[in-house]
């Protein structure tokens, strides 16, 4: 039994990080080609993570390895409850979004105590800028989750998975519009594109948290990276797009999600932060408390 759940969890793992670094490839090949250039191949990303793990890495302090490592496993932690598709590893906490919500902002602090022992202040100044952020989206997003724990009656993502059954009309898309709208800008933010990216800045902080990470330790940070887009968006397909009944159906609404995200950074200038966080404060906030209202009058 235990052999059996930890050969679906590596599985889980794998799937999640192959997935998130093909995201990853075609959405730079997606954006270049908005951008009128011509992008590199979208096996790329493999190729870079690659090249990473053969490279040697500088560490200034132990903490700094442990936290990059801490910072991939807390997320790799999340993708142990989420249902994909019908598959999943644990019966009774299906989906639990209560304890995902709790474990992916252990990925979000390991990061950060990683990049700030590493003692440059572009990486404290961007991972202060990236916490900040979080604080911004993370409200409204809670408040929609919140909303929908209301109306279904449960915190399990199977539930509301089962709750949304029998076509696009039963989606919550469609019957929570503005929970939906809150939860795409918090998305938004989550994934880090612009107009919310202030926390690597390249211009402006030299890439903030990436700035001391090099080979291996990178190599972790860009898996990081693939499996958080794999995660965020499936939750998000779940929550609202009714799940799937296949995996092939699951991958591709999960990809839609990806790309809608992708098609606004292409075309968006960056936020300031500070404005950044008002913005998130003000209208994901405003959709998310109405959704509340609404539901629960």
């Amino acid at each position: 039994m235990v052999t059996m759940i930890v050969i679906k969890y590596i599985g889980f793992v794998l799937v999640s990080i192959i997935v998130g670094l093909l995201f990853m490839g075609i959405g730079r090949k997606y954006t270049a080609r908005i951008q009128r250039r011509y992008g590199p191949p979208f096996w790329q990303s493999y190729l870079d993570v690659i090249k990473l793990f053969s490279k040697k890495s500088i560490s200034h302090h132990w903490v700094m390895d442990f936290g990059i490592m801490m910072g991939l496993a807390g997320i790799l932690a999340t993708i142990a409850f989420l249902p994909i598709a019908g598959y999943h590893l644990f019966n009774s906490m299906n989906g639990n979004i209560i304890i995902m919500l709790y474990f992916m902002t252990i990925g979000s602090l390991g990061m950060a105590m990683g990049v700030s022992a590493s003692g440059n202040p572009n990486a404290s100044i961007g991972i202060a800028r990236a916490l900040t952020m979080m604080l911004g989206y993370e409200i409204p997003f809670v408040i929609v989750v919140i909303s929908l724990i209301f109306v279904n009656q449960s915190s399990l993502l199977s539930v509301m998975i089962t709750n949304q059954a029998g076509g696009f009309l039963h989606w919550n898309l469609i019957r929570y519009p503005l929970g939906f709208i809150a939860a795409e800008m918090a998305l938004q933010g989550m994934l880090g594109e612009k107009p919310f990216d202030a926390m690597i800045a390249p211009s402006e902080i030299a890439s903030g948290p990436m700035v001391e990470l090099s080979g291996k330790m990178m190599g972790l940070a860009f898996l990081q990276h693939a499996a958080q887009i794999f995660l965020e968006t499936a939750i998000i397909t779940n929550l609202f797009l009714g799940g799937a009944s296949n995996i092939w159906a699951f991958f591709f609404k999960m990809f839609i999600l990806y790309i809608l995200s992708l098609s606004i950074n292409a075309v968006s200038p960056r936020f300031k932060f500070e404005d950044a966080v008002k913005w998130f404060w003000k209208w994901p906030m405003a959709f998310s408390l109405v959704q509340l209202l609404i539901t629960i009058l």
